[in-house]
């Protein structure tokens, strides 16, 4: 358990190794996604990235009855349509239909819209999504070597993010992408980060020792419930 300096805590669980982690992000979705005893929508926010992609293989694998009552949305995308390989909503789409998750229940940017629409359609789904008393009981966000998170890569950005849900930023391998903004993200209940790797390393003792340093730890100031999960291989930072 790492202290932040804003009296809340992260909580570092290790694994050890991908395939473990794998195992246990699809078994956390599963949970969430399975039919629930109450009537009350809920969401579960994706991410893209080797990690959660390699669980929803698994889970394209061997489908399971979704509850009806739960809603899909995404902690960013690039700005690409749904047919280009870096979407992460075409990366995901393969589980959404093993699962049978019709497209209106699955709030996504619309990559194929121009960029400033994109954004006003994502703000506004992400908006109405909460206006309408969804709860987002899950979040699942990647951690980049360089400290971001989503598609939030500064600290600048989270600044210009200030009360929006969504953004239009511009990436540093030049391609353009829309993110969730910390706003959003504060009204996530549990947020897990999923980081595999060595060359994590230095981010992930970023985040728990000194996380306002880079753009992932400003990104999730403030909230109470925050895990990494994390692979041997990143989380050697003692």
């Amino acid at each position: 358990m790492t202290n932040r300096p804003d009296g809340n805590k992260i909580e570092l669980k290790k694994f050890s190794d991908t395939a473990a982690m794998t195992d246990a992000v699809a078994a956390l979705l599963r949970a969430h996604l399975c039919p629930a005893t109450d009537a009350k929508c809920r969401a579960v926010m994706l991410s893209g990235g080797t990690t959660p992609v390699a669980a929803y293989e698994r889970i394209s694998a061997t489908p399971f009855a979704v509850d009806s009552n739960v809603r899909i949305l995404f902690s960013d995308d690039r700005h690409v349509p749904p047919e280009d390989p870096a979407s992460n909503y075409g990366r995901v789409l393969p589980m959404l239909r093993a699962l049978k998750i019709p497209d209106t229940r699955v709030t996504r940017v619309r990559g194929e819209l121009p960029l400033d629409d994109a954004v006003t359609h994502y703000e506004s789904d992400l908006r109405a999504l909460l206006g309408g008393g969804c709860r987002v009981k899950l979040g699942l966000l990647g951690l980049g070597a360089d400290g971001h998170t989503a598609s939030l890569f500064s600290a600048e950005q989270i600044a210009l993010a200030r009360e929006r849900l969504a953004i239009g930023v511009q990436r540093p391998d030049g391609m353009y992408g829309v993110s969730a903004t910390p706003d959003f993200f504060a009204r996530v209940e549990q947020i897990i980060f999923l980081v595999a790797g060595a060359d994590k390393r230095d981010a992930l003792r970023k985040l728990l020792r000194d996380p306002c340093s880079i753009p992932a730890g400003l990104a999730i100031r403030n909230h109470p419930r925050v895990e990494v999960w994390a692979d041997i291989a990143a989380s050697s930072v003692d």
